[in-house]
């Protein structure tokens, strides 16, 4: 692996410390048992059926960061999904606080935000902090639309037009008789039309809440609370390594302006993963899950101003390039 990453960098910024050098011991021990010295999964992953669903690795990760920190995903009920509340008042009047933004919004718009798991929602934002059931955190409502919205806002204070798709993704696999598993065709139908509407969309963000606790998915950066950020990227399509580049490129300026706001990459594939996401329609795409189940609305306005900024960094980088 050291020799490839001669010739692929983004192998060799994978391959940090204890990764570059493997014992000659443990390697032989993984020959004859398939059991990682490392990787406690690997004492189970045969033995247990569909285990491998959660055997992913972060191909690009932030110190400290390992397999425990994975996004997990579960999907209840449809009658579940539907459900529609109001947001809890305090979070609401969070949510309200600061100053409103009163610019126009850029006519020529370059960014597409959507929600593929739309249903996805944050417990304090129910009025439920501190639930001990994390699959509580879905509303129809008042769910990550409204993270999407915040992005949105943010980069048009930055001059960059933004898209923010708020469909009801549980309502339209209802009408369609589908379960969850279908919700990535519904999205995909969603981006293939705003590309046919506009050609000069240029990123395509899927935002979604991870299933992890608080612990997992919160930080302190110069004494503000961030709600953390993982970026999933599918290995089944063919754009894998330009969304791969594009990746890494936030989750780098991300840490280094909000030292451990990004857990990192995390490629996907194979036996009860999507694999494709729909990056397959353009290199720009991505999966972005902003904070867990337990995130508030103080921490979530954080990290989408954190994300915002990188982004605008690469997009007015990319301007200049092209004139």
């Amino acid at each position: 692996m050291r020799i490839i990453s001669y010739e692929n960098p983004l192998i060799g910024h994978a391959l940090t410390g204890s990764n570059t050098e493997l014992p000659i011991f443990s390697t032989g021990f993984k020959l004859l048992t398939n059991i990682e010295m490392n990787d406690l999964r690997s004492l189970v992953r045969t033995e247990i059926p569909g285990f491998r669903v959660f055997d992913s690795n972060f191909l690009i990760a932030d110190e400290g960061v390992d397999f425990t920190d994975i996004p997990m995903e579960s999907a209840p009920p449809m009658e579940v999904l539907l459900q529609e509340r109001n947001m809890a008042a305090d979070e609401l009047k969070e949510l309200n606080s600061g100053k409103i933004y009163s610019g126009s919004s850029p006519e020529e718009k370059s960014v597409f935000i959507y929600h593929t798991h739309s249903w996805e929602s944050y417990l304090p934002l129910l009025g439920l902090e501190g639930a001990e059931n994390e699959n509580e955190a879905v509303d129809g409502k008042t769910n990550i639309t409204i993270v999407g919205d915040l992005l949105g806002k943010e980069l048009e204070k930055r001059g960059i037009g933004a898209s923010v798709d708020k469909t009801n993704i549980g309502q339209e696999l209802d009408r369609k008789g589908w379960l969850t598993y279908k919700s990535y065709e519904v999205s995909r139908s969603l981006v293939q039309e705003a590309m046919a509407d506009n050609k000069k969309l240029e990123y395509f963000l899927d935002l979604h809440r991870d299933s992890v606790r608080k612990d997992s998915t919160t930080t302190t950066i110069n004494n503000e609370p961030y709600a953390r950020l993982v970026f999933v990227i599918g290995e089944e399509n063919k754009s894998f390594q330009k969304n791969l580049k594009f990746a890494n490129e936030l989750h780098k300026i991300l840490n280094k302006n909000y030292p451990g706001i990004s857990k990192g990459v995390l490629p996907k594939k194979g036996i009860g993963v999507d694999g494709i996401y729909n990056q397959d329609l353009h290199a720009n795409t991505l999966v972005v899950e902003v904070g867990g189940v337990d995130n508030n609305m103080k921490e979530l306005k954080n990290t989408i101003e954190a994300l915002a900024d990188a982004i605008s960094q690469l997009y007015w980088k990319a301007e200049e390039v092209n004139g």
